[in-house]
């Protein structure tokens, strides 16, 4: 065994790169520069949101047309939202296994083979004929969803802990906007189209083809041209003692031993799990309650997704900001803010009887929802560094656990009811902010920030230490294979 120090001369794909690093953050990108796609650290970053942005156009290319599909198969508005929470429930477990498999293979893989695997349920739409079929097929279809924690691994493999925030929510954002997309692409333009040379009930069975065939193709393009981290593939890595071979295992033992994991569970339960939420019902809401046509309601129901376009990535920048002035305790106050707000919109939306009002208060509480989702990641790499995928597994599962705990709720209550409720738990989440403490850094209103942590929010200094790597000294032999490769 040798002494590598962090940053040192070692076996890895690219001897220099394009942007600014961090050799003690493992050749982590210190800066985001959106218009360059060069490898490894700007091509892992676009292929993370336009692999999740693709996924979740899937994963609700449904959605809008499921007023047709429910007269078309005579099936009621219990059977409608069953459909509903099948599909946020399937990726459940897939994010609590995705966190420690990317921990121990990279995002790269997963991603690739997640959207290539969801393509294929979705190609299957047009044979759905029951309320049991299509509640089966929206589980498998809902796999793809847990292309999110691959998205958020990726780029916190790739950047800094103090642009994190920024990048995590960039990519989150531009990927969930694939649901207000699918929304108006689906709802408003394709269906309406396939309907000119066919009926109502061919053109639903037949459009989800596309989305499907372009999901599968962009997931193979992914695995075949970016990288897992900045000095390379997982398994070129370990082979060169560039990386230690890691346990999924405990990788996730130690991210859900972690309390701060799951208040950011909770609090993520009530951002993203009400994005879901909405996203399944926000056209059929419209449509109902102001008797909109199908391609009018899915048109204003887009609008909530499309605040994804830049809501989730304020939400991040803000929590890195008010982290460079005020370490921990500034991303803190910023997550429970915005939950508060959030959770009082969601009664003020509820009791807005004027369509134009509707939209318009629906934008704001869009707006906050996404930023709370960007703030929640600014978060997660403070955790426990080592196991960021398990962590950030857990916490996505918890936007799933939300979207059922809510879609549940407005399967048996009625719908102002249903809003009232989810509305009272948001505040609620937001209260628990004050549990938040994670190890050197200081909590919402007690401890205080280790001399670490100053000196890296603040740039004033390194680190008290230099990292150190204890690695396998590489033979002469597979530095030869590295370079060819």
């Amino acid at each position: 065994m040798v002494d590598v120090p962090s940053g040192a001369a070692e076996i890895k794909k690219y001897d220099t790169y394009y942007i600014n690093v961090d050799p003690d953050q493992d050749d982590k990108a210190t800066e985001i520069k959106l218009l360059s796609f060069k490898r490894p650290h700007m091509r892992a970053f676009h292929c993370s949101w336009m692999g999740f942005f693709t996924a979740f156009f899937i994963w609700f290319a449904i959605a809008p047309l499921l007023p047709e599909i429910k007269d078309t198969l005579g099936i009621s508005k219990k059977d409608i939202w069953t459909s509903n929470i099948c599909s946020v429930a399937g990726t459940i477990f897939m994010r609590f296994i995705n966190g420690p498999m990317c921990d121990k293979y990279g995002a790269r893989l997963l991603m690739g083979v997640l959207l290539m695997a969801c393509s294929i349920p979705c190609a299957c739409t047009g044979l759905v004929s029951s309320a049991a079929t299509l509640s089966v097929l929206r589980f498998f279809i809902g796999l793809g969803g847990s292309t999110f924690v691959c998205c958020q691994f990726w780029t916190s493999r790739m950047f800094t802990k103090e642009v994190a925030g920024t990048a995590n929510a960039l990519v989150g954002g531009w990927g969930n906007l694939g649901g207000g997309v699918t929304q108006l692409v689906m709802g408003s333009v394709l269906f309406p189209l396939f309907k000119l040379g066919m009926s109502a009930e061919q053109a639903w069975r037949t459009v989800c083809i596309v989305p499907a065939a372009v999901g599968f193709c962009l997931g193979f393009l992914i695995m075949r041209i970016s990288d897992d981290a900045p000095k390379g593939n997982y398994k070129e890595m370990k082979r060169n003692g560039t990386m230690p071979e890691i346990s999924a295992a405990a990788s996730f033992r130690s991210g859900a031993m972690n309390v701060n994991t799951w208040i950011l569970f909770l609090q993520y339960a009530c951002c993203f799990g009400v994005e879901l939420t909405m996203n399944n019902a926000a056209a059929s809401y419209f449509k109902q309650k102001f008797e909109l046509t199908t391609e009018a309601a899915a048109a204003i129901a887009s609008i909530f997704g499309w605040m994804n376009l830049f809501a989730r990535g304020v939400g991040g920048f803000v929590s890195d900001k008010l982290n460079a002035r005020m370490g921990m305790r500034g991303r803190l106050i910023w997550q429970a803010v915005l939950l508060v707000i959030e959770g009082a919109l969601v009664f003020i939306f509820a009791n807005s009887n004027s369509l134009a009002g509707a939209i318009v208060i629906m934008v704001f509480f869009s707006t906050v929802v996404q930023a709370a989702e960007g703030s929640t990641y600014g978060i997660v790499p403070y955790v426990n560094p080592p196991v960021t995928g398990s962590i950030a597994g857990v916490v996505g599962a918890g936007g799933n656990c939300g979207a059922v705990g809510f879609g549940l709720g407005f399967r048996q209550l009625e719908t102002l009811q249903a809003f009232y409720l989810m509305g009272g738990v948001i505040i609620a989440s937001g209260v628990t902010t004050f549990f938040i403490c994670i190890k050197g850094h200081a909590g919402l209103v007690t401890g205080q920030d280790s001399e670490e942590a100053i000196a890296a929010y603040k740039k004033t200094g390194a680190p008290a230490q230099t990292q150190t790597l204890q690695v396998p000294e590489p033979d002469a032999e597979a530095a030869d294979e590295a370079e060819k490769e």
